[in-house]
């Protein structure tokens, strides 16, 4: 018996470093019965920024990914309204949670996290994204130790797809992946 799914009109944030495998398992996930779910790539929001775009990984792209990642958010709940399990697709640490706190709404934090190596290997050889060594380093690192939000890691370096996709809706149907005012 599968365990049970977050409700409709929820959000699941699920996160982790480049090459971490949140997008392959956002989309598997949206594209899941039951319900309606819809998935928002937190990449796509960056990228919707034209003139005047810094890459989000810099220190002087703060103030822009503030701004991100509250329309991030802002989106999010317009969809949880409509009775849509939201799945959150990007690199929201615990520095980006307050926005999402303040939804009001069931929330769910899971962090995918794999060995560093494994992060960049898998980084480097996707088609599209982050290949660049330091900075995908530079974010494993502020995954790498996360005090009390520890316990929403979900460690993937020796897991399938499929083995993480299976963690990941354990996970979510666990009220231990509920973000509480950690």
């Amino acid at each position: 018996m599968s365990p049970p799914e977050p409700t409709e009109g929820s959000i699941l944030i699920l996160t982790g470093p480049p090459g971490s495998g949140k997008s392959t398992i956002a989309r598997s996930l949206a594209n899941e019965e039951p319900g309606p779910r819809v998935w928002l790539h937190a990449d796509d929001f960056w990228a919707a920024i034209g003139a005047g775009a810094m890459e989000p990984w810099r220190v002087e792209a703060h103030s822009q990914n503030v701004v991100v990642i509250s329309a991030l958010a802002s989106a999010a709940a317009a969809f949880a309204d409509g009775g849509y399990l939201v799945i959150v697709d990007g690199i929201v640490g615990p520095w980006f949670l307050d926005p999402f706190r303040r939804l009001g709404r069931s929330l769910r934090y899971v962090v995918l996290r794999p060995a560093a190596g494994v992060a960049l290997c898998r980084a480097k050889a996707r088609a599209e994204g982050l290949a660049q060594s330091g900075p995908i380093l530079d974010l494993h690192r502020q995954f790498s130790s996360l005090g009390d939000l520890e316990r929403y890691v979900l460690d993937t370096t020796l897991q399938t797809p499929e083995e993480t996709l299976n963690a990941v809706r354990r996970a979510v149907g666990s009220s231990l992946f509920e973000l509480r005012g950690d």
